[in-house]
């Protein structure tokens, strides 16, 4: 075989490497955030604090996780999303390690802060590489979200075990050490991509004018910090959540297993969105599944527990991650590649900087009203993201019906 033959094989096999270590490190940034919020139940007893104290000191690694996500969108465009990946993978690694050995509660906060901004890169970077390789396919980055939701879903059930098994600490060290050997062997295994930020795309799929792109990035303003809301008040407070309303007198263990089974329909509506994208519009899904939100989140806080608390939380989590897929795939098409990374960058950060305030919110409502008041102000805040998704579905409807025909989609 000629080097001319070879070099397209070699191309989609990098590429395929390359998606795959995405995958990967989609599912370690989700693990790594989340392992606290679990082990926070077990330190209730070791500092003899309580939970909306200890809660608190997640506070600054999620508001990191949003900041740090617009420097680390612009120094990918502008160097290497290759390299700052590889600081994303040993970063993380580093900074658990720092949370197991921290020796006070203050040591703590900090060490989460650098684990926010560590795992603050994978979101602005990763999504960018990853329409980069897959050209916004939808199987594929459906497939990526579900390893994201991997992350969250294991990562209750994980922590749980390596805390009662070993120690609190052990729930820091382990996954500490696998994100460290990851990046390593990442940046062994793939090319340098420096030169590749003066050749990428400067046109997107579908221009937009200054008044229309005004009017689309206020829209995705408000569906942003809605859907950081409402999935950080879901998957910080559920292990909690479960705690309270069905196991309160089981073993921190079986708290994080059922908290898992219940993560798992996340991935599961993920799956399927992959095959729906393909078959149905994004835009008209993104509006059903935020309807499908609100219905979830309104209907988890009337119950009081059991096998109606369990379906109602599912529906919510499966509409939060299964949204994500197909918001992806519409901001795609309006984004050209050359500043993908600082537009990912912008939307993440204000997905996640919601994070902050979602730690403040479940401290301040449970101590006010308990969950059911935690759960129904999620509900307003779900039903005000799905009149946004509404309204940015009619406006985008409107502009698409004026396009030629031959108008690429991406």
């Amino acid at each position: 075989m000629t080097k001319a033959a070879r070099a397209p094989r070699d191309a989609e096999a990098e590429k395929r490497l390359t998606i795959g270590f995405l995958n990967w490190a989609h599912t370690l940034d989700h693990f790594v955030l989340l392992i606290f919020p679990t082990v926070v139940i077990g330190l209730e007893v070791v500092y003899q604090r309580p939970y909306s104290e200890l809660i608190a000191l997640s506070s600054a690694a999620f508001i990191a996780f949003g900041v740090f996500a617009l420097p680390a969108g612009w120094l990918a465009d502008h160097w290497s999303r290759r390299n700052i990946m590889g600081a994303f993978y040993i970063g993380c690694g580093l900074s658990l390690i720092g949370c197991a050995f921290a020796p006070n509660l203050l040591a703590l906060g900090f060490a989460l802060f650098m684990l926010g901004v560590f795992a603050s890169i994978y979101h602005p970077v990763g999504m960018a590489m990853l329409i980069e390789a897959s050209k916004a396919r939808g199987r594929t980055l459906a497939f990526n979200g579900v390893c994201g939701n991997l992350g969250v879903s294991l990562a209750a059930g994980i922590s749980a075990a390596l805390a009662a098994w070993i120690s609190w600490r052990a729930a820091f060290i382990v996954p500490g050490v696998i994100c460290i050997v990851s990046g390593l062997v990442y940046l062994w295994m793939t090319p340098d991509d420096r030169k590749a930020a003066k050749t990428r795309q400067s046109v997107p799929a579908v221009r937009l004018s200054m008044r229309a792109a005004t009017m689309v990035f206020g829209l995705f303003t408000v569906i942003a910090l809605c859907g950081g809301l409402i999935f950080n008040v879901l998957t910080i407070a559920l292990p909690k959540i479960v705690d309270e309303r069905l196991a309160s007198q089981v073993p921190l263990i079986v708290v994080g297993s059922v908290a898992t089974l219940v993560l798992v329909c996340g991935a599961i509506a993920q799956l399927a969105i992959g095959r729906l994208v393909e078959r149905y519009s994004p835009m008209f899904l993104f509006v059903v599944i935020t309807g499908l939100g609100f219905v979830g989140n309104l209907w988890a806080t009337y119950t009081s527990g059991g096998l109606a608390m369990m379906v109602a939380l599912a529906l919510a989590v499966a509409a939060i991650y299964a949204q994500v897929t197909v918001n992806d795939m519409v901001m795609a098409r309006y984004t050209a590649d050359a500043w993908r990374g600082r537009v990912y960058a912008v939307r993440y950060f204000l997905l996640f900087i919601g994070a902050g305030g979602a730690v403040g919110l479940i401290a301040l409502l449970h101590k006010m009203g308990g969950f059911s008041l935690v759960m129904g102000a999620n509900a307003v805040i779900a039903l005000a993201m799905f009149v946004a998704t509404a309204a940015l579905w009619a406006f985008l409807q409107a502009i698409e019906v004026k396009l030629p025909a031959s108008q690429p989609a991406e």
